[in-house]
């Protein structure tokens, strides 16, 4: 099944800032495009809109005038549902509600031809639901664009109970066609992105309740040692605050309260009171126009030790070693090779997080998990209140040793980064037993639909086996409500065999 001709007209119902998105990613590929609204006046507007931003194309030469011309001239209003008769493709963007959407589906149905491909672009409600409503609901099929649509390359094409094979391939090709990077997944709240990246704002949003950090350190600690682009809080003042809570909620509800995907105490709270976030002027962060930006807990200069012992290699951190020598700084092996941690001059250890406590432990400093160690250029430590002075002022030391800002945060197990990144593993996993797509169709959509530095797949290959598991493991120990607890598919991806090695890893 191919892609749909450029001869064939396209009809976006619902004119608001994704429809317009779309209408115009499907005239630019060459199509005909009809849109339409129940609103009288809404559609030319929409179109008048359209053909402004095509005109900004040409005067950032993205666009030649000859080809906004032509665009132009393929873009018209249609005044009734039945001016769309013709088209071989709908997609509606109509309002978020599952009612709205089947009634229009319905008088879809009786307007457009049979061989007609009708697509929603959900974000939150079942395909499969919407197409419950629908005669024929095989050629019902969700695309699911990103905001904004024009500019984001990912498209999930998620495939309802009762959507034709043949649907959905045509239009994952038609997506394909329209220069954008089609994912397929099957209709499971969230589809991927929405039902992966939960865990990224959700321990963020952990953290902060438990009063480990305050969100500027949180925020400064996801963006420059786990490599994401923006943290959670940031993030969600600019989505919205009630948008974000919205979404996680109605994953949340779509599990039957699942506890994986418990909405937030806290960014209930700030919904409540109004703080949107950059919309309203206040989220997380104050945006008023005399604000100054929320600066993240940076600890002052500390002496760095002349040298540490290597118990074994530290695992995904063993890069650190290298970078520790050369600060000049003396890393003594220890043959017996006790485990993977680092002692200090006082007799302290130094130890990556793995969802344990420092508290437990007496003389111990846990520190973060980073995307790149040597191009991190900020590194979390967590120790308790038993936690010696000094061996917190030698690991400081060391890490700013390395050229690095260090936040100190408290005594939370598995702290911000390495928590984030096991939960968004195993939730990955989970997806590929249970069918919802494949790992490559994962990584590319967290990639490019949430911007993420690397993909959970990317991410658990390049931290080993067992890391993830094992640290999940740890933090159900202490939080045996069930938020953490790994999911058999990650069970079996930690003890299965690798055929290469003949071992578990």
């Amino acid at each position: 099944m191919t892609a749909l001709d450029l001869s064939s007209p396209v009809a976006v119902v619902g004119t608001g800032t994704m429809g317009q998105g779309i209408a115009q990613v499907a005239l630019v590929a060459g199509h005909l495009v009809r849109l339409y609204d129940a609103a009288p006046g809404r559609a030319q507007d929409a179109a008048d809109a359209i053909g402004a931003r095509l005109d900004r194309l040409v005067e950032k030469d993205r666009l030649s005038a000859a080809d906004r011309d032509a665009a132009r001239a393929r873009l018209s209003a249609a005044a009734e549902l039945s001016d769309l008769a013709d088209c071989s493709l709908v997609v509606e963007a109509v309002l978020e509600r599952l009612d709205v959407k089947q009634e229009l589906f319905r008088a879809l149905e009786d307007v457009v031809g049979e061989d007609c491909l009708l697509a929603t672009n959900t974000s939150s409600l079942s395909v499969t639901a919407i197409g419950g409503a629908l005669r024929n609901p095989g050629r019902l099929v969700g695309l699911h664009f990103f905001n904004p649509a024009p500019l984001l390359p990912l498209v999930e094409v998620v495939s309802g109970f009762a959507t034709d094979v043949t649907s959905a391939t045509r239009a994952y090709e038609t997506a394909r066609a329209w220069g954008k990077t089609p994912v397929a997944c099957a209709d499971t709240p969230g589809f991927i992105v929405n039902r992966i990246a939960r865990p990224y704002y959700a321990e963020a949003f952990a953290v902060y309740e438990a009063q480990g950090a305050d969100p500027a350190t949180i925020d400064a600690v996801l963006r420059e040692s786990g490599g994401f682009k923006m943290g959670a809080f940031e993030l969600t003042d600019l989505i919205g605050q009630d948008v974000n809570e919205s979404v996680t909620h109605s994953v949340w509800q779509s599990f039957f309260q699942d506890v994986r995907f418990t909405p937030s105490l806290a960014q209930r709270r700030l919904v409540e009171s109004g703080r949107l976030g950059r919309k309203s002027g206040h989220g997380w962060y104050d945006h008023g126009p005399d604000a100054e930006p929320a600066e993240p807990h940076t600890a002052e200069p500390a002496q760095a030790p002349a040298y540490v012992v290597a118990e074994g290699d530290l695992g995904p951190a063993s890069e650190l070693l290298a970078l520790i020598r050369e600060a000049g700084i003396q890393v003594r092996e220890d043959e017996e090779d006790h485990g993977t941690r680092l002692v200090l001059p006082s007799g302290g250890q130094l130890a990556l997080a793995d969802g344990q406590t420092s508290v437990e432990f007496r003389d111990v400093v846990y520190f973060d998990l980073a995307l790149d160690y040597r191009r991190a250029t900020r590194i979390a430590l967590s120790a308790s209140q038993d936690t010696a002075p000094k061996t917190l002022a030698e690991a400081i030391g060391l890490f700013q040793a390395l050229g690095k800002d260090v936040s100190v945060i408290g005594d939370v197990p598995g702290m911000i980064v390495a928590r984030t990144v096991a939960r968004i593993v195993d939730l990955a996993h989970d997806a590929v037993a249970k069918g919802v797509a494949t790992e490559e169709d994962i990584d590319t959509a967290m990639r490019l639909g949430v911007n993420y530095p690397l993909g959970p797949f990317e991410w658990s290959r390049r931290l080993g086996r067992n890391w993830a598991y094992a640290l999940l493991d740890d933090l159900h120990l202490r939080d045996p409500s069930g938020r953490y607890a790994p999911s058999l598919a990650l069970y079996r991806h930690a003890y299965a065999t690798d055929k290469r090695e003949g071992s578990t890893s």
